[in-house]
C-alpha cells in the first residue's frame, strides 16, 4: 500500500522484505530515501540505520522510520542514530508526503552541495599541480656541492616555496652563482599559494634579467625590487613573505644572503660548531623601500647551510605540543651521508611527531653541504 501511493506521486519504488535485502539493495543502487521499519525479520531497522549511518557514502541517504512502535524511546533511538524523521504506521497519506518531500529536498541540497564541493575540490588539485610546477623540478648540480629540498603543503596549496638557479656573475671575473630561495608568505590556502607564486616568480626573474651588475648591490637589487613592486602594486591585499635569498660562488664557497624576517637557517661547519644567520631587515612586501642589508660568510669543505620555515618547529603532536626549534637544529646538525638524507631524517621525525594530527602549517626545508 505504501509502495503504491508512491509510486502515483511519480516515484519510483524498490522493496525489501527484510533488513539484510535492504542493506545489499542500498549497496548496488542509487536511492534518494529510505522509508524504514523497525520490525523486520533478520536485520531489524535499528541495525539497518547503523549500518547506513556508518557507512561513508550511505549516511547522507535520508531514512524515515515508519512502524508501528509508536513509544517515545524508540523515536529517541532512532533520531540518535540518525533518521531524519519518524512516522507510526498506520501512517497519514499527507503527513506522508510531507515527509517525503520534506527529506528528498534535504538530500537534494545535500547532492548539490557535494557537487560543489567536488568541483571545488577538483579546482584546488588544478592549483595544486600548477603550483608544483613553479618549484625545481630538478636542482642545479655544482661540482663539490650537494643541494636537496622538501616542500610538504599544509593544505592542497601552500604559501611555502623553496627555488635553486644560475644567477649572472656578478662581475666579468666571476663565474655564475648559484641562487637559494626559502620563504613563507603569510596566511595559508588559496590567497598565500597565489601570492607565493608572485613572489618566487619575482625573485627569480629579477635575479635572472641583469646581464652585469646592477647600480648598487646585486643582491640588495633583487630584494628591493620583489619589497617595492608587493608593497606599492598590492598593498590594499596586506599580504607580505619572510625570505631567506642567498647568493653562492661555488668555486669559492662564498654566500652573500639576505634576510628578510626569516627564521635564520643553521650553518654548521666540519667540526660541528653552529652559526645562524639571522634577520639583515624585515619580511618583504610590508612597506615600500624598506632597509635592507646584506650578509656573507664563506663555507669551508664539510660545512652544511640549513634553511627552513617556521612550519617545521611549530609543528604539533595530536596532544598540541611544538616540534620545537631546538629539536629541529639538533637534527639538522647531526652527521648525514648526504643532504638529501640530512632533510628526509628531518621528515620522518616531523612525520613521528604528529602522527595522525592535520598540519599546522606547511613545512619547507633547504640543505646544501659543500663535499670537497
Amino acid at each position: 500500500m505504501l509502495a503504491r501511493r508512491l509510486e502515483r506521486r511519480g516515484y519510483e519504488v524498490a522493496v525489501a522484505e527484510d533488513g539484510r535485502r535492504a542493506l545489499a539493495m542500498v549497496e548496488t543502487g542509487d536511492f534518494d530515501l529510505v522509508l524504514l521499519d523497525i520490525m523486520m525479520p533478520e536485520v531489524n531497522g535499528y541495525e539497518v540505520l547503523e549500518r547506513l549511518k556508518a557507512h561513508e557514502t550511505w549516511r547522507h541517504i535520508p531514512v524515515v522510520m515508519i512502524s508501528a512502535v509508536d513509544e517515545m524511546e524508540s523515536v529517541v533511538r532512532c533520531v540518535q542514530l540518525g533518521a531524519a524523521d519518524y512516522l507510526p504506521k498506520p501512517f497519514d497519506a499527507t503527513l506522508l508526503k510531507a515527509r517525503v518531500e520534506s527529506s528528498l529536498a534535504v538530500k537534494r541540497l545535500h547532492d548539490r552541495e557535494r557537487a560543489y564541493a567536488r568541483s571545488l575540490e577538483r579546482e584546488l588539485e588544478i592549483g595544486r599541480e600548477i603550483q608544483r610546477g613553479f618549484l625545481p623540478e630538478t636542482l642545479p648540480a655544482a661540482p663539490g656541492w650537494d643541494l636537496a629540498a622538501r616542500c610538504r603543503p599544509a593544505r592542497q596549496v601552500a604559501g611555502d616555496f623553496y627555488d635553486a638557479f644560475w644567477m649572472p656573475a656578478e662581475d666579468d671575473a666571476g663565474g655564475r652563482r648559484l641562487g637559494l630561495v626559502v620563504a613563507d608568505v603569510c596566511d595559508k590556502g588559496v590567497g598565500a599559494a597565489l601570492f607565493m607564486a608572485l613572489f618566487r616568480s619575482l625573485l627569480r626573474a629579477t635575479a635572472q634579467a641583469a646581464s652585469g651588475p646592477p647600480p648598487d648591490d646585486p643582491l640588495l637589487h633583487v630584494a628591493r625590487t620583489v619589497n617595492d613592486y608587493i608593497a606599492t602594486t598590492h598593498d590594499r591585499a596586506n599580504m607580505f613573505a619572510t625570505v631567506f635569498f642567498g647568493a653562492l660562488d661555488p668555486a669559492s664557497g662564498h654566500l652573500r644572503y639576505v634576510n628578510a624576517g626569516h627564521d635564520a637557517p643553521l650553518v654548521v661547519d666540519a667540526a660541528g660548531r653552529r652559526t645562524r644567520l639571522p634577520p639583515t631587515g624585515p619580511a618583504l612586501g610590508l612597506m615600500p623601500e624598506v632597509p635592507l642589508a646584506a650578509g656573507a660568510l664563506t663555507l669551508a669543505p664539510g660545512a652544511t647551510l640549513a634553511a627552513f620555515t617556521d612550519g617545521a618547529s611549530d609543528a604539533q603532536s595530536p596532544e598540541g605540543a611544538f616540534f620545537g626549534e631546538a629539536h629541529l637544529l639538533d637534527l639538522l646538525a647531526a652527521p648525514a651521508p648526504s643532504a638529501d638524507a640530512l632533510l628526509g631524517r628531518v621528515e620522518a621525525a616531523l612525520a613521528e611527531h604528529a602522527q595522525r594530527a592535520e598540519p599546522f602549517d606547511d613545512v619547507t626545508l633547504l640543505a646544501l653541504t659543500r663535499t670537497g
